[in-house]
């Protein structure tokens, strides 16, 4: 199992403009279409890494917790399916299925979105204000597979609370760690 850690794109950056495949609905959205009124939290994520099957039970809960608090949610694969046939499109509909993500979950076939982001790992965290500036990116939490920490999701509620509340969100944020995204 890889342990990459975020490349930590500039606090302050205007959200990346994209247009991808919903592979919940079958249907095709931009950044603008899924932001949310507060705010939006994009995640890069995938099928198969065993960081995202630890942390998915408490991404499903701040989704659960926060959509209905104005804050947009969608996750993300950039994987190469390739070489990762594990993540492929149909697979990741099954995954959203099984695991209960009510929120778009769209596959980005060329990988321009995540070298957008400058995405690095799954799971990788990116908190947009209602302005569409990054104001948060880093982990969930201090919880690893087999680090016996249990999973609260506390560095990333903080942040979405200073959204939706108007507090000052503490610039010292720790990356998120998690497999490499598959590059092609």
């Amino acid at each position: 199992m890889s342990r990459t850690p975020s490349n930590m794109l500039p606090l302050g950056t205007i959200a990346p403009e994209f247009y991808l495949k919903d592979t919940n609905s079958n249907e095709s959205f931009s950044f603008s279409d899924l932001k949310g009124e507060k705010g939006t939290l994009v995640i890069f994520i995938c099928n198969h890494c065993p960081f995202v099957h630890h942390v998915v039970p408490e991404i499903v809960m701040i989704a659960n917790d926060y959509r209905v608090q104005g804050i947009g949610i969608v996750a993300i694969s950039s994987n190469d399916i390739v070489n990762y046939p594990q993540d492929s499109p149909e697979l990741m509909t099954e995954f959203a299925f099984e695991n209960k993500l009510e929120f778009p979950y769209l596959y980005d076939e060329t990988q321009e979105v995540a070298k957008a982001f400058d995405a690095a790992c799954t799971p990788d965290f990116f908190l947009f204000d209602n302005q569409d500036k990054l104001v948060y990116r880093g982990q969930l939490d201090d919880s690893r597979p087999g680090n016996g920490i249990p999973l609260s999701g506390s560095d990333l509620h903080g942040a979405i609370d200073g959204v939706i509340y108007n507090r000052i969100i503490n610039p010292d944020q720790k990356p998120s760690l998690g497999c490499n995204i598959k590059w092609k």
